[in-house]
């Protein structure tokens, strides 16, 4: 008799067990299954970081076309036309005194120039030509002057030439700004993982806690007729109604958790339009080597930063250039060749010009200056040597970031088979207490523990899977470089 009566104790609870999972299955039939993967690639492609992260690489490529034009001719046309002008101006006389005359004139000009700045020396060499138009109406007179045409070249002496440095500096700061692109990218791997594991972590709470809260009403209904039959106390029924009431809690709490879990993926990842979210367990295995010594090598070939580290002892090299430069001796040679004449038509302006020359030479010398520029340059020189000491210590913390990544993703491999195990088991152990505890052998006391390592090695997984994907996308991001395909990571 008594194995009859745990027959049907036991066949009840499985009924009702696979009632709870035919009622989740209809519950998500309608929703969208994603996983990891297809999550972070929709928060590359749709997420507003993306396209934060693609307006600034677009705003650092026009910078650096900007830069590229700085060596480029240069051909402009500048004129005023009309220049009409009908007013009164004061006019000495011969006698000292000031007489008001109306003066009634259009004067006109129109100029074309052609130049090209030398990044070697940072002068410039041009050329021009221009025509000038003058109206007086008062008297009925026009004249014109003009120059058919001259070259010439300005070329500073002694000082600091920013072409030279710009040619060095500009380029490493756009393939700095290419390869951060890149690591925006793979940063927004990262947030898309932890977004997708933080909703993965709520669901599975909710499902632990909607199966407790299934089980124990079932546990309920078998103890409540064995209280009937005199074989529990009513001190098991108590704890099972308090039980109960904290598994209905615990759902309470895992919705409100999911719901808020599920807006910050959406949100991040523009879901907006997608009313449930259900997210597949990511592999626990990923096909690939990692060797310290290749991670350490992509990374100072590939990061920003490994760029960034020449790009900042160029620029310390520059200033202590320029404050060399910037020394107070300010000297500029300017040279001219052209013709030019006046006549009353334009044709008269261009037959036979007489040549025009023209040769200084600028100085400026300061004699006292109380050793400003001894200090402007000591200064550079003491950034420079300080950016070079900022610069190793860098490399040094870039360098332990890159193998504290690898060892941890090899740590995070083994964590991750280990938690497995565990909840394997916990698993088993749960099932044999859950019937140990319907035949009559196992106390409410061991059942709530074993339901409570149950719930936790299904946490504990869940949490090794997000270590492990995390450390994952991590290695990708300081390394850029995809270990799986064994090939830099290019957009």
């Amino acid at each position: 008799m008594k194995t009859k009566s745990n027959f049907f104790f036991i066949l009840m609870l499985c009924m009702v067990s696979l009632f709870s999972s035919k009622t989740a299955s209809a519950q998500v039939a309608d929703t969208l299954r994603l996983a990891l993967k297809e999550v972070v690639a929709m928060a590359k492609e749709q997420s507003i970081a993306s396209k934060q992260a693609a307006t600034l690489k677009e705003t650092r490529y026009w910078e650096f076309m900007t830069y590229k034009s700085n060596y480029q001719p240069q051909l402009s046309l500048k004129g005023i036309l009309p220049g009409y002008s009908k007013s009164s101006i004061s006019v000495q006389q011969p006698d000292g005194t000031i007489d008001f005359r109306s003066v009634h004139n259009n004067n006109s000009s129109l100029d074309l120039s052609f130049s090209q700045r030398i990044s070697q020396t940072g002068g410039t060499i041009y050329g021009t030509t221009s025509l000038q138009r003058f109206d007086d109406f008062d008297r009925n007179n026009t004249l014109y002057n003009g120059v058919p045409y001259g070259v010439g070249v300005v070329q500073p002496l002694f000082q600091f030439n920013s072409l030279k440095w710009d040619r060095r500096i500009e380029p490493l700061k756009y393939n700095e700004s290419q390869q951060a692109y890149i690591e925006s990218m793979e940063q927004i791997s990262i947030n898309a993982s932890k977004y997708f594991f933080d909703l993965l972590l709520a669901q599975v709470d909710l499902q632990i806690a909607e199966t407790n809260l299934s089980n124990t009403n079932a546990i309920q209904k078998i103890a409540d007729t064995k209280f009937e039959m005199g074989k529990v106390s009513k001190n098991e029924i108590l704890q099972l109604q308090l039980e109960a009431l904290k598994a209905e809690k615990a759902v309470g709490i895992a919705k409100r958790d999911m719901e808020m879990a599920t807006y910050n993926l959406k949100a991040y990842t523009g879901l907006q339009n997608t009313d449930k979210i259900k997210l597949s367990l990511p592999k626990s295995t990923v096909a690939m080597t990692v060797v310290t010594e290749k991670a350490l090598s992509e990374a100072f070939q590939n990061r920003s930063d490994a760029i960034a580290f020449g790009r900042k002892l160029e620029e310390a090299k520059r200033d202590v250039a320029k404050a060399k430069g910037d020394n107070g001796i300010n000297a500029t040679v300017n040279a001219n060749l052209g013709f030019a004449k006046s006549g009353r038509s334009i044709g008269s302006v261009y037959q036979n010009p007489k040549d025009q020359q023209l040769l200084e030479l600028a100085i400026e010398i300061p004699i006292l200056d109380w050793g400003r520029q001894k200090s402007r340059k000591k200064t550079a020189m003491a950034n420079q040597q300080f950016t070079q000491y900022a610069v190793a210590q860098d490399k040094q913390n870039f360098t332990q970031k890159i193998i504290t990544e690898v060892n941890l993703f090899e740590m995070m491999k083994g964590q991750l088979l280990l938690n497995a195990r565990a909840e394997q088991i916990a698993s088993e152990k749960y099932q044999i207490a859950k019937e140990r505890y319907v035949l009559g052998d196992l106390s409410i006391t061991d059942l709530s523990i074993a339901f409570q390592e149950n719930d936790q090695a299904k946490r504990d997984y869940i949490n090794s899977l997000r270590d492990f994907w995390g450390a994952y996308y991590q290695l990708r991001f300081l390394s850029l470089f995809d270990f799986e395909k064994n090939e830099k990571i290019k957009l």
